[in-house]
């Protein structure tokens, strides 16, 4: 990992050879052996990205663990968030009525309801929902506010309901 710190390619590949397998079991053990492989990948995106970070103060597989720990609980934070979301668009489309989706037994179309956005306001959920990303994060990536990236998140919230109400 020293040397993965110090730029080598060679090494960074001659580490994912080697706990790759390992990780892709640790993932498919933890219920993910649909996402394991996605699940592994970003565990080395985080790994190469940390690597200047990296203090052999413990084995490197604990910290490779760390990792791929850390990846899970994103994982599954992202799922809780966008089970929380359709629930919610399922709820509000149920509240207004017969013209609503789930009261004609059709299920929401959220990709279709997130087109119909601005690239403004769908950049944002995809980036919290869809990837799990922290708002400060997200303020980070787009280079605005915190409270811009607040603002928008609720406006694109705001405007998915009056979507799928219309529907």
């Amino acid at each position: 990992m020293l040397e993965v710190a110090a730029d080598s390619e060679a090494a960074f590949v001659e580490l994912v050879q080697r706990h790759q397998k390992s990780l892709l079991n640790f993932f498919g053990r933890l219920g993910a052996s649909s996402d394991s492989e996605d699940l592994v990948q970003e565990t080395f995106v985080r790994l190469f990205r940390a690597r200047r970070q990296y203090r052999p103060t413990a084995r490197f597989t604990t910290f490779l663990y760390v990792l791929a720990r850390n990846v899970w609980a994103d994982r599954g934070r992202k799922i809780v968030r966008f089970e929380r979301l359709s629930a919610g668009l399922q709820k509000e489309a149920e509240i207004h009525g017969p013209s609503a989706p789930a009261a004609n037994g059709d299920s929401l179309d959220i990709d279709a309801a997130l087109d119909q956005l601005s690239s403004k306001l769908r950049e944002v959920i995809v980036l919290n929902i869809y990837q799990g990303l922290r708002y400060q994060e997200i303020a980070d990536i787009l280079g605005i506010p915190l409270g811009t990236v607040k603002s928008r998140i609720n406006l694109a919230i705001q405007a998915l309901r009056e979507i799928l109400d219309e529907r």
